[in-house]
């Protein structure tokens, strides 16, 4: 476990969580705007933690390159956004854990490298409690196992107040990642959890990611209401569907 003695935080903050089953790519999109928008308007609300996964779509950064879709984005029915995270385009669909943490960095680092680093972390100290190790590589942001990525991070800042974040493949069809260049990454292939280990319960690692992000953030989880939340009402902050 990565240890920084410099840390601000003390002691252990709430963090509220939002553990949901499958909600659609636009639904939590909007929804975690607003949470990102609270806690710019009010710093001292407690950091929330929203996991859930999401039907099959595929999402662009805000600077990523159209040419590495594989499909005419022009003439599809492929859902596809793109949203103001950092990165290349990426594939979403069940069987994947997604995990957008709303925390207010004043209270920990205010580095975004440290961040980025601390959710590769969480997903580290998760595969080993299955016997596996993962990896960074140099120069990349994400989790590898054994030369194949199994977890994608793309994070926005603002005002120190985090929105998006990472996606860990447990046991997905990993079929949709073909019709892309994933992150822009060509010489390396995407894997999952379930290509190590058949039998992975996908609820298990989801409850181990939980209790590993509250470790490493040092956060006292608090539930939340996921049903009442999901901001389906909410018109505004829609994120730019490309098709």
């Amino acid at each position: 476990m990565l240890i920084y003695p410099e840390r601000i935080a003390l002691k252990n903050r709430e963090c509220l969580l939002y553990n949901c089953k499958e909600v659609e790519y636009q639904a939590a999109w909007i929804w975690q705007k607003s949470l990102q928008q609270e806690r710019m308007l009010d710093p001292d609300l407690a950091d929330a933690l929203v996991v859930l996964e999401h039907p099959p779509v595929y999402t662009l950064g805000t600077g990523s390159s159209l040419e590495f879709l594989k499909f005419d984005y022009l003439q599809t029915e492929y859902e596809l956004y793109r949203v103001e995270r950092g990165g290349e385009v990426t594939y979403h669909c069940p069987g994947q854990i997604v995990a957008y943490p709303i925390l207010n960095l004043r209270h920990y680092q205010q580095d975004l490298h440290w961040y980025l680093r601390q959710l590769e972390e969480v997903i580290i100290q998760v595969l080993a409690l299955h016997h596996l190790t993962g990896e960074r590589i140099n120069g990349l942001t994400g989790v590898w196992l054994e030369g194949r990525k199994v977890a994608a991070i793309g994070i926005k800042v603002s005002k120190w107040i985090t929105m998006h974040g990472f996606a860990l493949n447990v046991c997905p069809d990993l079929s949709g990642f073909d019709r892309i260049v994933p992150c822009g990454i060509v010489d390396r292939s995407v894997g999952s959890l379930a290509e190590f280990i058949p039998e992975i319960e996908i609820e298990l690692v989801r409850q181990q990611l939980i209790q590993v992000f509250s470790e490493i953030f040092q956060v006292e989880m608090v539930d939340g209401d996921c049903q009442n939340r999901t901001p389906a009402q909410i018109s505004s902050f829609l994120p730019c569907r490309v098709n």
